[in-house]
């Protein structure tokens, strides 16, 4: 359950087509466990999974076996770019570095296609300020969110 009232240690500014009237969006309890999972624990995933794009779904599923356990959602925003709406878990794959992988392939992913991404996902966000070789793949008239800076919750 998600309590929209708890302090988070982490905050975000999103761009207006983002719908926020005030410019910030409030993070889940999920967002929050799997930015912590990006900046604290950023390791090797537990177990080898596959990850397949479906462009009718507009997701990346990672996949073990003939089980989906994580996804990014995407839109196509013209012939060069897409803009990364949200990543999920399913909670009992959470805090095995799923979300760290998922991330970085699809971001590789991007860069093969010679394409470039806007964030809107505060997890994509928080992993490239954490994995700066990827920051290139930001498209600079379209970033999306931006780290607003990070608060010490009480």
């Amino acid at each position: 359950m998600t309590d929209a009232t708890e302090p988070t240690r982490y905050a975000f500014e999103y761009p207006d087509e983002a719908g926020y009237p005030d410019g910030t969006g409030t993070l889940t309890q999920d967002q929050i466990v799997l930015i912590d999972e990006v900046v604290d624990d950023p390791h090797d995933p537990e177990f080898d999974f596959a990850v397949v794009r479906n462009d009718e779904s507009g997701i990346y599923d990672a996949i073990v076996g003939d089980r989906e356990v994580a996804g990014l959602t995407f839109n196509v925003a013209g012939d060069d770019r897409l803009v990364l709406l949200g990543t999920s878990v399913f909670p009992e794959f959470r805090k095995r570095g799923i979300a760290t992988e998922l991330i970085r392939r699809v971001l590789d992913d991007v860069r093969a296609q010679g394409k470039t991404v806007t964030i809107l996902c505060p997890i994509v966000r928080t992993f490239i300020d954490n994995n700066p070789e990827y920051a290139d793949l930001i498209d600079s008239e379209h970033p999306g969110v931006a780290t607003a800076g990070r608060t010490r919750s009480s």
